[in-house]
């Protein structure tokens, strides 16, 4: 256990997420590594891969060195480029060495996380490149964001559904609520004054209202609005596809009800993605 009891919930979230990946690949036959998942020109392999890579790099394992091909369509930035690294070194793996690999680094970060001796305030690196510092507790909430979210690419890749109320799912349940003032404020461009409502029901069940002040800036918050410019009603599982950036909102139209100004309501759900 960490010397900060804190930083428990979030350390236990991630162990509980990335265990489940564990236990959902390692019977995997070979062709099942290949399958495709929601992220863009990722399979379930790649999708280990990136983790398995983010989470040697917080150990200060050494990034590979490698060239990617020119060929990769889904790699359109700076980002994505650096993202890639890690799964294209992987790409040729064997499930066996996949799920080693895996097994092992489990073990590692594990170790690294009961034994932590830091604050939670402590301002650590960035596994992003390009972005400030973060405190040592914001890091270890991204990864069991990031954990999570890919658990649940694996499921929906391989139809293993599962999980959608776990100790991730509530912690990340947060992180991507974080992120809609900006989308609603921002880029969305919804008018001083206004309120918006988010009603998700599921496993996660929540009501958020992301109110505009008179400035433009925009906070979120639990409590009710009496006059909302629009409401979502929608599925946690949705939810989430939408605020990572797995579907278009075309996609899932059936599963997402609007109410009140259409407009702001198209330009919301064409913005929603609050993951990298």
């Amino acid at each position: 256990m960490t010397d900060h009891p804190s930083l428990e919930p979030a350390t236990e979230a991630w162990k509980h997420s990335i265990e489940s990946i564990s236990e959902l690949v390692t019977p995997l036959a070979e062709g099942e590594w290949n399958r495709a998942t929601e992220c863009p020109g990722w399979s379930v392999r790649d999708v280990v891969s990136h983790i398995i890579g983010i989470e040697c790099e917080l150990l200060g394992d050494p990034r590979p060195i490698h060239t990617l091909p020119s060929d990769l369509y889904h790699v359109q930035s700076d980002l994505s480029r650096h993202m890639e690294i890690q799964v294209d070194t992987r790409r040729h793996h064997t499930g066996p060495e996949m799920t080693s690999e895996l097994e092992y680094t489990i073990i590692r970060r594990s170790r690294q996380l009961r034994d932590e001796k830091r604050a939670p305030d402590t301002e650590v690196r960035n596994v992003l490149p390009g972005k400030p510092d973060v405190t040592l507790e914001q890091a270890l909430l991204t990864r069991v964001l990031d954990v999570w979210v890919h658990e649940q690419d694996i499921r929906r890749a391989l139809g293993k559904p599962g999980n959608l109320d776990s100790p991730g799912a509530h912690l990340a349940k947060d992180e991507l609520v974080r992120g809609l003032p900006v989308v609603v404020a921002k880029r969305a461009a919804a008018p001083a004054g206004s309120a918006v409502v988010f009603d998700v029901s599921g496993p996660v069940e929540f009501m958020q209202t992301v109110r505009v002040d008179k400035e433009g800036r925009a906070t979120v918050d639990g409590s009710p609005s009496l006059g909302p410019l629009v409401t979502f009603s929608l599925d946690w599982e949705t939810y989430v596809r939408l605020a990572c950036g797995r579907v278009r909102p075309s996609a899932v139209a059936e599963q997402v009800k609007t109410e009140g100004d259409a407009e702001l309501a198209g330009a919301i759900l064409e913005n929603f993605s609050v993951t990298p």
